[in-house]
């Protein structure tokens, strides 16, 4: 089955594919078959219909655009194989030339993978924060635990500052009640600032069983950022008593006898998790440094694809979450200060996003990375944990929506991503170098690997015992019939080459040729469901 490759643009090729019949026949005779199992032919019992029959009833080219269709995914595979290109997307096929019973001749048009050069990733280095955790963030964990082990009750006094009130809020507007802003059985700490404006001063100084007026901003819900006049009901009053910390409140709320250790406990908790953190940033920094060495043009129809995509998903989540643009960066941390700016911040994101899968997918490609059965095991128990199901609801997800090319492709880009940090040079801001290959899934640093004492001597002594039994097994040779060799172990799994590393919910889709030779058709739309992103399917 020979095919040829032509070279469109730097990102898109174009394949033509000649078939003999003798290659087609399997598909032929599997055509037939599976017609005459559909068909009601008056003579013929059902899956008995003759192929000349089915021709003259039904015509030749019915069963041969049938044959094609089941015969191109393999044939289109074959030539990317052959060719060595990356496909992006699905391609649009088109039969050129079909001759029964000598040749078919179709073209495949196709995004694929620009060709770079990966830079020398031991010349990139990055700087990150080192992991501190001041006194204040220890201290902020045993308030913590000090009002989760308080001491509430009730008292018939006005209520004050650090007292826990329970309300009912009833929100109005001209004198009309808001539905949307009344709610009761409410808990509140006096003084905490938490909730509406003028809330803490409204309660100060009420009874159970009285209420106050005040006017205020709503500030969540379907009138987020609306004002309404708002009256406040006390229902019950606690005076709420902190726990002294001293040894036995360390021994009631941990494991440890003393404050000191309890206090270290926390301070260990918290490093632990900003050095996730701080890994976290040293992967994005050194796969921000790679990128910007590279200079990769991506198809225009795949970023077109992948910012339509993510601008419905983020649309989509600030509708659920009742806010506007606006709204959002009032309450955010974004640096951009309006829409236009948010929007075009969301689209360069994308888009590194995308150029890093394409980098981390070369690099899985070029390094030769699989994926072992331990490590597709270890993904299902994590996205378990994240999406609150079992490893096995994951499993049978995955193989329901063909996710696995999708999921090993996952671990690959991971794999890819730590060969790439670990070969690079990371260093924290007081110049430290960093070991990430040592940071732990919780954070903690697992120990250097022992070295050996004497190796020297352990090597030589380990060479004389292998010359000893070479000698042995060559006496017996004679006497022992040679044993087969084992079979060699199958190469990890690699990456599926006829995917678009962007869409996770659109993997190995089938090519399909059109009834007609001469018009173009797009692939197959895939059957699979949409996902969301985060459980993201």
């Amino acid at each position: 089955m020979p095919s040829t490759l032509e070279k469109l643009s730097t990102n898109r090729v174009k394949l033509t594919i000649e078939m003999p019949f003798d290659e087609l026949k399997p598909s032929l005779d599997k055509a037939y078959k599976d017609i005459a199992a559909q068909v009601n032919v008056p003579g013929f019992r059902k899956g008995k219909v003759p192929a000349p029959v089915i021709d003259q009833r039904f015509g030749r080219g019915v069963v041969l655009q049938e044959a094609i269709n089941d015969a191109l995914p393999a044939a289109y595979g074959k030539a990317v194989e052959e060719n060595k290109v990356v496909p992006l997307g699905q391609p649009e096929i088109e039969v050129t030339k079909l001759e029964d019973g000598e040749v078919v001749e179709f073209t495949a048009e196709v995004d694929v993978r620009p060709e770079f050069d990966l830079p020398d990733l031991s010349a990139i280095s990055v700087e990150v924060p080192a992991v501190e955790v001041p006194d204040e963030d220890v201290d902020e964990r045993v308030e913590t635990l000090r009002q989760r082990f308080a001491t509430n009750t009730e008292v018939e006094r006005a209520a004050a500052k650090d007292d826990l009130v329970t309300i009912d809020l009833a929100g109005t507007r001209d004198g009309e009640a808001l539905e949307d802003a009344t709610a009761s059985g409410v808990t509140y700490k006096v003084g905490s600032e938490g909730m509406l404006e003028g809330l803490d001063e409204a309660v100060t100084g009420l009874k159970a069983g009285e209420s106050a007026d005040f006017h205020s901003t709503l500030v969540g819900g379907p009138l987020r950022g609306q004002e309404a006049d708002i009256k406040v009901t006390v229902t019950k009053i606690c005076e709420q008593e902190l726990p002294v910390v001293d040894d036995d409140f360390a021994q009631l709320v941990s494991q440890f006898d003393t404050v000191d250790e309890m206090r270290a406990d926390l301070r260990t908790a918290l490093e632990n998790m900003a050095r996730l953190d701080q890994a976290a940033d040293a992967r994005d920094k050194v796969l921000e440094e790679v990128i910007s060495k590279i200079d990769i043009e991506l198809p225009t129809a795949l970023v077109d694809a992948e910012l339509e995509a993510r601008r419905q998903q983020v649309s989509q989540q600030l509708t659920q979450a009742g806010m506007t643009v606006e709204e959002y960066l009032e309450e955010s941390e974004e640096e951009a200060d309006n829409a236009d700016d948010f929007w075009a911040e969301i689209e360069k994101r994308s888009l590194d996003a995308l150029k890093a899968q394409v980098v981390l997918d070369k690099m899985a490609d070029d390094d030769e990375i699989g994926v072992e059965q331990n490590e597709l095991t270890e993904l299902l128990f994590r996205k378990a944990q994240q999406n609150g199901t079992s490893p096995e609801e994951e499993a049978q997800h995955m193989m329901q929506h063909n996710h696995l090319p999708d999921w090993m492709q996952e671990i690959r880009r991971g794999k890819a991503l730590a060969s790439m940090v670990g070969t690079a040079t990371v260093k924290d801001s007081k110049g430290e170098a960093l070991e990430l290959d040592r940071i732990q899934p919780d954070g903690t640093i697992a120990d250097k690997p022992a070295e050996t004492e004497n190796s020297d001597e352990e090597a030589e002594g380990k060479a004389e015992a292998s010359a000893e039994e070479a000698k042995a097994e060559k006496k017996s040779a004679a006497k022992k019939p040679t044993a087969k060799k084992a079979p060699a172990k199958k190469p990890a799994a690699k990456k599926t080459t006829s995917k678009k590393p962007a869409d996770k919910d659109k993997a190995d889709e089938k090519p399909a040729a059109k009834k007609s030779a001469a018009k173009k058709s797009t692939a197959a739309k895939s059957t699979k469901s949409a996902a969301k992103e985060d459980k993201s399917e």
